[in-house]
């Protein structure tokens, strides 16, 4: 594969609006290298009896059923509302 030269490094930089300097593109050009040659090493093992997998745990669903739960008491929220208006949480005014 082919390696990243220095320009590249810095139109892709520009284009993610980072500013880099000189020796960060030359150093950044240096390191994605080294990556490119790592993933070209993997290409050479030998993954026919592999099956593909998105994740190395066994893990289908981590996540809790989405389901409505009582919430926090209103005149317990209220104690930490810093101004309030008629039972209402009184916010800045982010309109003109």
């Amino acid at each position: 594969m082919a390696k990243l030269t220095k320009e590249e490094v810095k139109h892709v930089a520009h284009l993610a609006r980072l500013a880099i300097t000189e020796e960060e593109a030359e150093k950044f050009a240096e390191q994605l290298g080294k990556i490119t040659d790592f993933a070209e090493q993997l290409n050479e093992l030998d993954t026919t009896n592999v099956e593909p997998t998105s994740h190395v745990l066994p893990l289908v669903n981590v996540l809790r059923e989405d389901v409505a739960g009582e919430g926090l008491a209103r005149e317990k929220m209220m104690l930490n509302v810093k101004e309030q208006e008629a039972g209402q949480v009184k916010v800045p005014s982010i309109l003109d």
